[in-house]
């Protein structure tokens, strides 16, 4: 994987994972690129610095994510994916949404649990506290959900886009 800096034509800066330089390319010839910020499509990489590591700074920066795992909070609310469908006129999901709900989706991928079907009854269980608390995800029926608000457990239905990769 390499991590490069992208710029667009709006002058926004961020990042961008990719399995290697010709999928960037590829991409990027593609048009499938779009700020997170803006939403233009005029995206390409920006100036970068190696990064060169040193006993000093990985052992600062071990220091610092340990740092920050301490103070993560933990997920209050439990979440269930719900596909996201283009809007009722037709018209296309705007990038800078469809960027942001892509962000949200890999936050809930990376902090939170899949449990898949079992989602009702693994948050009633971490409700009652008969399971271990944590983030988690998954689907349920109209049933479930019902069952949980009944039961006082907050859910929050969530848009689920496809990821940028796919």
């Amino acid at each position: 994987m390499i991590l490069y800096r992208l710029r667009c034509v709006g002058a926004h800066e961020f990042e961008g994972w990719f399995r290697d330089s010709g999928a960037f390319e590829d991409q990027a010839r593609r048009n499938l690129l779009t700020c997170p910020f803006c939403g233009t499509a005029g995206v390409d990489r920006a100036l970068m610095a190696p990064a060169v590591r040193t006993a000093r700074v990985a052992e600062d920066r071990a220091t610092e994510e340990r740092a920050t795992e301490e103070k993560a909070p933990e997920p209050e609310t439990a979440v269930t994916p719900v596909p996201v469908a283009a809007p009722a006129d037709g018209a296309p999901v705007p990038d800078v949404l469809m960027a942001a709900l892509r962000r949200l989706r890999h936050n809930v991928e990376t902090t939170c649990e899949n449990v898949g079907d079992r989602f009702a009854d693994e948050a009633l269980r971490i409700h009652r506290g008969e399971g271990d608390e944590r983030g988690i995800y998954g689907s349920m029926s109209g049933e479930q959900k019902e069952l949980l608000e009944d039961e006082g457990v907050a859910v929050q239905a969530l848009p689920w886009v496809s990821r940028a990769d796919s």
